[in-house]
C-alpha cells in the first residue's frame, strides 16, 4: 500500500501544481486513496519532497525536478552575463562569448538536455553547437535568445 501511494504521489506531483499537503491528501482522495495528513507528511519525508517556487507561489516536486529547475535558471543566467551573439548556419548553431566563457556555456547546454543538441565544441570564446536535425537550429537559436532576453 506504502508503494503503491508514493507511487501515485510522485504520478501526481508531477502531473499536477500541488502546493500544499491538503491539496496532496485530496488529489490522492480523488485516486480512491484515503489517506491522513500525518500519513502524506511521512510520505513527503520519504520521498523528499522539495517545495519550489512558480508563477503562483511554491509548489511541491521531486528533488530532480528542482535540480532541473536550478540548471535552466543557472543557464539563463549565464546566458545573459556571458553570451554576446546567437546565429546559425545548416545544422550548426554559433555563440559568441565574452573571453573565456565559452566552455562553462558549452557544459550547461549540453546538461540542459535539448533533444535536438547532439554536442557541444567550445573554445575561448566561441561555441558550435551541432544540431540534428537541422531545421531545429532556427528554433534552438530562438530558445537560445529567449534566454538572453529573460
Amino acid at each position: 500500500m506504502k508503494s503503491a501511494r508514493q507511487f501515485a504521489i510522485r504520478e501526481i506531483i508531477n502531473s499536477e501544481r500541488i502546493a500544499t499537503q491538503e491539496e496532496l491528501c485530496q488529489a490522492l482522495s480523488d485516486r480512491g486513496l484515503d489517506v491522513t495528513q500525518a500519513t502524506v507528511s511521512r510520505d513527503i519525508k520519504d520521498l523528499q519532497l522539495i517545495k519550489i517556487p512558480d508563477e503562483h507561489g511554491y509548489r511541491y516536486a521531486l528533488p530532480d525536478t528542482a535540480k532541473r529547475a536550478g540548471v535552466q535558471e543557472r543557464t539563463k543566467r549565464l546566458f545573459r552575463d556571458s553570451v554576446i551573439y546567437v546565429d546559425h548556419s545548416e545544422n550548426l548553431a554559433v555563440i559568441k562569448t565574452i573571453p573565456g566563457a565559452a566552455q562553462a556555456v558549452a557544459s550547461l547546454i549540453d546538461t540542459v538536455g535539448w533533444d535536438s543538441v547532439l554536442g557541444t565544441v567550445a573554445g575561448d570564446d566561441t561555441i558550435f553547437v551541432v544540431v540534428k536535425p537541422k531545421e531545429m537550429a532556427p528554433m534552438l537559436v530562438n530558445e537560445l535568445l529567449q534566454m538572453l532576453r529573460t
